[in-house]
């Protein structure tokens, strides 16, 4: 909330006010603990007071490009937008040059041209000292006359690129703008009049003298005049004379070189033309010639790439079945290696002993003869496990003779017996 712009400002250039920040430097300003701290609910009364403690003005400054609270005012100005009166007035406050600055640079972003000449070019009689931060973060001197040529005459001003305003004599052929009037003129026009006083005081005296020459004799002044009179009318019939005959011969003179000038120049211009046509020409055929060289320069480029590209699937192939083949080479040497270890073993070791339980089943597979279709030959193991159990079985019997306890030696245990006997218990124990 606090950044949106006043919705009852205008659009200016067509677009947002505050648009005419980047947004880089406007996302900057928002950042700033300026912006949040000072520049929080300020209105175009309040702002005057915020622009009276400014020290300095510039852009961004820094190696994380911090935003100066002089473009803080200038984004704030932007969001009110506040009446054309009150920039006016900030311009013309001669007490503190910080604010007039910064209604000038505002008049700059936001003004139409003739507003922006009008009230901008009486600044340049404005010769105080103003600091200007870098964007190293140091401070340089600077002018507010240097300050305002810098607004109307580059494109680019304290990270902010300004609009673009016509120049002043494109606007006085209009007739939209008056001739600039330079606050010297009326220091030139004041040794203007001292001079031409100084000039009737002199003519005065001047007159005074002859008048004074004139009296003393006026006989041979008189005498003096008429003897002067006649050499003027002589020298001016002479130069008459001499004027007229040099006309004449100079132009006779002028004719006859207009002549050969225009032969010249048709000459010369027949030259020029030719010479035009033989460059153009030339160019022509140095141009084909380019394209054929270029052209044939990209064919042999692409043979070339496409031979290399070749020659490398090739050796890339080559490559592949030489490691294949030597896989199978290696696999095959050391299998041939392990067979020979093998039998160097047993030749070692000599003939093995065949042990009787395989002589015997040998000899039972013998026996057998051979299996019928679905037949299966019976495993000797499971064989020999189940005489095993069969005999295991009879030694039990034969341990553990069954008796049902009829034959106790005690009577009544033996009637007992019998009875648990009839009805298929176990019979009692001794």
């Amino acid at each position: 909330m606090a950044n949106r712009t006043d919705p009852t400002a205008r659009s200016v250039h067509g677009t947002n006010p505050q648009n005419l920040v980047e947004k880089i430097l406007r996302s900057k300003i928002y950042q700033n603990t300026y912006w949040k701290e000072q520049c929080f609910g300020l209105t175009a009364e309040t702002l005057v007071d915020k622009a009276m403690e400014l020290d300095h003005f510039g852009g961004t400054f820094g190696g994380n490009r911090k935003a100066t609270p002089f473009m803080c005012l200038t984004l704030k100005m932007l969001q009110i937008q506040p009446e054309k009166e009150i920039v006016v007035e900030f311009i013309k406050n001669e007490d503190y040059k910080y604010v007039r600055i910064l209604g000038a640079f505002y008049l700059r972003l936001v003004g139409k041209p003739t507003d922006v000449y009008q009230y901008l070019e009486p600044l340049y009689n404005d010769y105080r000292k103003l600091r200007r931060r870098n964007a190293d973060g140091g401070y340089v001197l600077a002018h507010v006359d240097e300050f305002i040529d810098e607004l109307l005459t580059t494109e680019y001003s304290c990270d902010i690129a300004l609009p673009r305003v016509p120049k002043r004599w494109t606007l006085e052929t209009g007739g939209l703008l008056d001739q600039r009037r330079s606050a010297l003129e009326d220091d030139f026009e004041e040794e203007e009049e001292k001079e031409e006083e100084e000039a009737a005081v002199n003519g005065l005296e001047t007159m005074d003298i002859d008048k004074e020459h004139r009296s003393r004799s006026p006989v041979k002044e008189r005498e003096r005049d008429k003897e002067r009179d006649r050499d003027r009318d002589r020298d001016r019939d002479r130069h008459r004379d001499y004027r007229d005959r040099g006309d004449r011969d100079r132009g006779d003179r002028d004719r006859g070189r207009d002549r050969d000038y225009d032969r010249d120049y048709d000459r010369g211009r027949d030259r020029d033309r030719d010479r035009d046509r033989h460059h153009r020409d030339r160019d022509r055929d140095r141009e084909k010639d380019r394209d054929l060289y270029d052209r044939d320069r990209d064919r042999d480029r692409d043979r070339d790439r496409d031979r290399d590209r070749d020659y490398h699937r090739r050796d890339r192939g080559r490559d592949r079945d030489r490691e294949r083949y030597s896989d199978r080479d290696r696999r095959r040497s050391r299998s041939r290696s392990r067979s020979r270890e093998r039998r160097d073993r047993e030749r070692e070791r000599g003939p093995r002993s065949v042990s009787p339980d395989r002589k015997r089943r040998r000899g039972r597979a013998e026996d057998d003869g051979p299996l019928e279709d679905g037949e299966h030959r019976a495993n000797p193991d499971d064989k020999k496990k189940e005489k095993k159990e069969k005999k295991k079985e009879k030694e039990k019997e034969k341990k553990q003779p069954v008796t049902d306890g009829t034959d106790h030696p005690d009577p009544e245990i033996a009637e007992a017996n019998r009875l648990r006997a009839a009805l298929g218990l176990k019979p009692l124990r001794p």
